[in-house]
């Protein structure tokens, strides 16, 4: 298994968890970066960027390493759309531009669709389809400015008279909605421990096989929450998110398990948790 450099503790746990997704794809196509990049289209300063956090992906790069590690590309992209959603709030990180279609039709066409765009010295349009760009990109400038004038002065006249105080709690019942609104769809997550032909589970997933570290989230990372209470350890809240109390709770069942201790669950750890 590659020796994969430590992500920034003050990654976002939904950025984190799709950079370990790839990482393990990765891992299991045993491709080194040169052939990775090779096989994908995308440069090995890209994938350098993208298996480090600094950087996402696109969704073609992300399905393209999935298949290469035999992975279902749907799990990869669901996790890519989660990050794609808080990627522009993460100050520590920078969106990958898509590579832009040519110019005209008599673009370079041997050009890989998928490969980084960077314009070289003589990059950009000729001659008179530079001077037709710059036309329609300040008359589409113009057009805008005059649209937003105009909504700003039937805005004005709209609300000409009336009472500022009553005007005041709509906007503020505006901004709190989102915050309200991506609270209310975090999962809650709850332990039901019970012991089943030998076995613990807290009714949150049942599996024994599913390798978890930190930077992982969802109902398994739940499961094994419950069972690190319920072995008197202390993981941190029941959020389904393996953060830093969940690694270190992980790594004392395996120290007095006598197992190898790397802050990892996999297989044996499993079992220590449900005997």
């Amino acid at each position: 298994m590659s020796r994969w450099k430590g992500l920034p503790e003050e990654l976002d746990p939904r950025l984190r968890q799709l950079v370990v997704g790839l990482r393990r794809s990765k891992d299991r196509s045993g491709l080194s970066l040169r052939r990775l990049a090779a096989k994908t289209g995308y440069s090995t300063s890209s994938w350098e960027r993208y298996l480090s956090g600094r950087s996402l992906p696109s969704r073609e790069a992300v399905e393209a390493i999935a298949r290469l590690g035999g992975d279902d590309p749907a799990r990869l992209l669901a996790l890519h759309e989660v990050a794609a959603e808080v990627w522009g709030r993460t100050p520590d990180v920078t969106p990958e531009p898509r590579p832009p279609a040519p110019a005209d039709p008599g673009a370079d066409l041997k050009t890989h669709p998928h490969m980084d765009w960077e314009p070289g010295p003589e990059a950009g349009p000729p001659g008179a389809h530079g001077r037709a760009l710059r036309v329609t990109l300040v008359a589409g400038s113009v057009a805008l400015v005059l649209a937003v004038a105009a909504a700003v002065l039937l805005a004005v006249r709209l609300t000409d008279g009336a009472d500022p105080v009553a005007a005041d709690p709509p906007t503020a019942t505006v901004s709190s909605a989102p915050a309200a609104a991506r609270e209310s769809q975090r999962p809650v997550y709850t332990c039901r421990s019970q012991r089943i032909d030998g076995r613990w589970y807290a009714g949150n997933s049942r599996t024994v096989k599913a390798v978890l570290a930190k930077g992982h989230a969802g109902p398994e990372v739940a499961e094994a929450q419950c069972l690190l209470r319920e072995a008197g350890l202390a993981p941190g809240a029941v959020d389904g998110i393996f953060g830093p109390h969940t690694e270190r709770a992980v790594r004392d069942l395996q120290k007095r398990s006598g197992l190898v201790v790397d802050g990892i669950i996999g297989p044996h750890t499993w079992k220590a948790l449900r005997e």
